[in-house]
């Protein structure tokens, strides 16, 4: 799809961008976190056109631009129209025949569940319904490329999963989607690539797969507090960590399983739970960002 170059943008003296570089392609779902001021917004509209680098370049890895979808963050409407009204003149601007707009926005209604809505002043939505609005926005022309900024912000947890789903469905149609959210359960079910952001520069990246795969650990937990045998434990290799009750195994030291285990119940003390665990994206998130 395209291809972005050591982009740099900043605004006065706040640099948004710091000589990034990174590669969407196409059929890919790409999960964009990171901190409020991160440079994810701005990341966004230097791609769909808004702004222009300062320095470096995006382009299109054909040669050719494909058309983008763009759903912004901040939902700012034309309150006094309806939702068919304000979609048929979105259509009428993105170029949209005359003869094929009232498809083109019932299609468009339909994918985002706004049918029954389609004759409702945009001023009594809810802001669920804003959301699913400004996803149909989006998607008039059916583009292939859609650039989703924090799409279920301010959802409750029944609009989140809807948005999700609805997500994931223009991922299975073939959409390659770049995606901004501060929901770490949302990107962790649909992406498939991970980029994060701080400070303005790309800090991890990483296929979503191998992000939660990297760091496999394992927990041992005992009955009671480990601080008596603690040293002797961690004496054993640097990625043995005793926390209270636990034995965290971690690397190499994951092959120190059984002898752990051993030790423990020649101590004295009762194995209440073994646990083998992958990382979350929380902490994949938060090394990056603190790193």
């Amino acid at each position: 799809m395209i291809e972005i170059n050591n982009v740099s943008k900043s605004f006065y003296s706040v640099q948004a961008l710091d000589n990034i570089s990174l590669k969407i392609t196409q059929g890919e779902v790409v999960g964009i976190l990171g901190p409020n001021g991160a440079g994810k917004t701005t990341l966004f509209r230097l791609i769909a056109g808004l702004l222009k680098p300062d320095a470096g370049d995006i382009r299109p890895l054909s040669g050719k631009w494909p058309t983008i979808g763009y759903k912004m963050e901040r939902l700012l409407f034309p309150n006094r129209l309806k939702v068919s009204q304000y979609l048929s003149y979105v259509a009428h601007l993105s170029g949209v025949p005359s003869s094929e707009i009232e498809k083109t926005v019932f299609e468009s209604l339909t994918r985002v569940g706004l049918v029954d809505q389609a004759h409702q002043p945009i001023n009594n939505c809810s802001k669920g319904m804003r959301q699913r609005l400004a996803l149909a926005q989006a998607l008039i022309g059916n583009p292939p490329f859609l650039l989703l900024d924090e799409p279920s912000n301010g959802l409750d947890p029944g609009g989140q999963g809807e948005m999700l789903q609805r997500i994931q469905d223009l991922h299975a149609e073939g959409k390659t989607i770049l995606l901004s959210s501060h929901q770490l359960p949302e990107v962790t079910q649909v992406c498939t690539q991970l980029v994060i952001l701080n400070r303005g520069r790309i800090q991890y990246q990483n296929s979503m797969v191998d992000a939660l795969t990297v760091s496999p650990h394992t927990i041992i937990t005992a009955d009671r507090d480990l601080w008596e045998i603690a040293p002797s434990l961690e004496a054993l290799n640097p990625d043995v960590q005793v926390d209270g009750r636990s034995v965290v195994l971690r690397n190499e030291a994951m092959e120190l399983r059984r002898e752990i285990l051993a030790r423990l119940l020649q101590e004295g003390y009762d194995v209440v739970h073994v646990e083998r665990k992958q990382i979350t994206l929380a902490e994949v998130y938060e090394r990056a960002v603190l790193s």
